[in-house]
């Protein structure tokens, strides 16, 4: 009799513990759900864009991904994982992050129904991984290699990618920018090395996105000091980064100075008058005639009396540097920045050919042209008629630089237009027709998972969904495989000759990061609290 009752518990552990895994699974996979249907609908040039409100009460407006996602308030910690999936899809490819969430969550959607049919979480996990090898295979045998030296081909896919975003109507303009910058700052020997932080985007509000511009040379959001007189230009500058204060010097604790007469008074001032002296002599014999000056916490960086001495001296006085410009600077005109006084020696000027304060909308801002020496930093002033334009222009530039990374780091070009996925769901379908049992179940639906990101594309496009996907299906399997979604025409057309195309790297990374993801997430069967 015990023994019957014994088994009779152990069964019903068992089964709460199945039911248990479920439930989890479940919730798991509707939270990440949630998070991916709430992006769904900016995918792709048709796609729609987010108003964001953020805490402070800022506002801001994009169809970015990452950005959207990175600003919502998720609580669910399986949902959390598909904000972190496009904030990785950012790092490697930097475009792409609406895509990689949208293709997780139709891939989630599979899972379900795979589970609903009682396959085991550690056979779909395995399927999905053997399926997205044979993905990339496939998408490396569609792939086109291409010559970075072609430079329309690059331009044609840093337009691709702009072709999604708000500033999408300026496209030809803001593409050829974007690929002069990043050629400039890299070395195709070493393209894994590309540092897009040599890339400075200066947003001046006034004028149009068609005002935008690649400077050649370095911009200063700051203006030139004119309190006392002071320069405003300077042709043939020599020019020094420093980082210590031009005024009279203060004691580290709080102090009172107790003065019993007027002389002594006088002796202070003296004092004071004859050290900020000496430093604005110091500074001139060096043959410095350009100085910018890093912003001080403790004490103020000038004085009206430094201010004086050094217009007088024909100084130009450019001050409130940021800390964290100060290696950017150091960098574009590859000089160091001087730490004191004594270390100020001419070695250390930076030589420029003119550095003047120019006036940009209702704000002025200071340029500086003919930067001696070899520098592999690039500015690029961003003009626009309201803060939030600013905003989005210099997201949409950084995926675009983003883009021909990736066409330098990975040198094939893909159909877009949704092209690319039904190329591999097709693929993929033929090959779950050779395998057998339940891996052939888990490729297949693998496969018709990925038919969500032409089927999206298509629904924001306001076309008839069901019939242009079945009839991209149909032309796939024919063997056109750069046939993608025209949206200008509403018809399947092909990709490559629209020149609608895509570095490898962002499809294969999108495709590599969503099953890892999904894998992930299919194999956790609790969730446990601890304090």
């Amino acid at each position: 009799m015990d023994s019957q009752s014994n088994n009779k518990s152990s069964r019903d552990n068992a089964s709460h513990d199945r039911q248990k895994a479920k439930d989890v699974r479940l919730s798991n996979i509707s939270a990440s759900k949630a998070v991916a249907d709430a992006v769904r609908t900016s995918l792709g040039p048709r796609g729609l864009d987010k108003m964001v409100q953020e805490e402070g009460g800022d506002v801001f407006i994009s169809n970015d991904g990452a950005t959207i996602l990175s600003k919502m308030r998720v609580e669910h910690p399986a949902a959390k994982m598909l904000v972190d999936l496009s904030k990785a899809q950012d790092v490697e490819a930097g475009d792409g992050t609406t895509t990689v969430v949208v293709i997780a969550g139709s891939l989630l959607s599979a899972c379900l129904t795979l589970l609903g049919k009682g396959i085991h979480p550690s056979v779909i996990s395995d399927a999905f991984q053997f399926a997205v090898e044979k993905a990339e295979e496939i998408l490396e045998r569609a792939a086109q290699p291409v010559d970075v030296n072609d430079r329309a081909a690059v331009v044609q896919a840093a337009a691709t990618a702009l072709s999604s975003k708000v500033v999408s109507q300026h496209a030809a303009l803001l593409a050829p920018i974007a690929v002069e910058a990043v050629t400039r700052i890299s070395n195709l020997d070493q393209p894994d090395s590309i540092d897009l932080r040599n890339i400075r985007v200066v947003k001046k509000l006034g004028g149009t996105l068609d005002d935008t511009e690649l400077f050649d040379g370095l911009v200063l959001n700051q203006h030139a000091n004119k309190s006392a007189g002071g320069v405003t230009k300077v042709t043939g500058a020599k020019v020094a980064l420093i980082q210590f204060c031009l005024s009279a010097p203060k004691t580290d604790i709080e102090n009172n100075v107790i003065v019993q007469d007027y002389s002594a008074m006088d002796r202070v001032l003296r004092e004071e008058r004859q050290y900020i002296l000496n430093l604005c002599k110091k500074i001139k014999n060096t043959g410095c005639n350009v100085l910018l000056i890093q912003k001080s916490i403790l004490r103020d960086a000038t004085s009206e009396l430094s201010l004086h001495y050094l217009a007088k001296m024909k100084i130009m006085v450019v001050q409130d540097i940021e800390r964290e410009e100060i290696e950017f600077i150091a960098k574009s005109l590859q000089c160091v920045p001087i730490a004191g006084i004594d270390s100020f020696v001419p070695e250390k000027l930076a030589k420029v050919d003119l550095v003047e304060e120019v006036t940009v909308g209702t704000e002025k801002m200071v340029k500086l042209s003919g930067i001696q020496g070899k520098h592999k930093t690039v500015s690029i002033i961003a003009r626009g008629s309201n803060k939030l334009m600013l905003d989005e222009t210099e997201r949409s530039l950084h995926d675009a630089f983003c883009v021909v990374r990736s066409l330098f780091r990975r040198r094939f070009l893909i159909a877009g237009g949704g092209a690319a996925e039904t190329e591999v769901a097709v693929g993929l379908n033929k090959i779950a027709k050779t395998l057998e049992g339940a891996a052939a179940f888990c490729v297949r639906a693998f496969a018709d998972a990925l038919e969500v990101i032409p089927y999206t594309l298509a629904e924001n496009a306001g076309l008839p969904s069901i019939e242009i996907v079945t009839e991209l299906r149909n032309k796939h399997v024919q063997g056109d495989k750069n046939a993608g979604i025209n949206f200008k025409k509403g018809c399947i057309s092909n990709m490559a000759e629209e020149n609608v195309v895509m570095p490898l790297l962002v499809t294969v990374s999108a495709l590599r990061l969503a099953t890892e993801c999904v894998r992930m997430i299919l194999k956790i069967d609790d969730i446990v609290m601890t304090r």
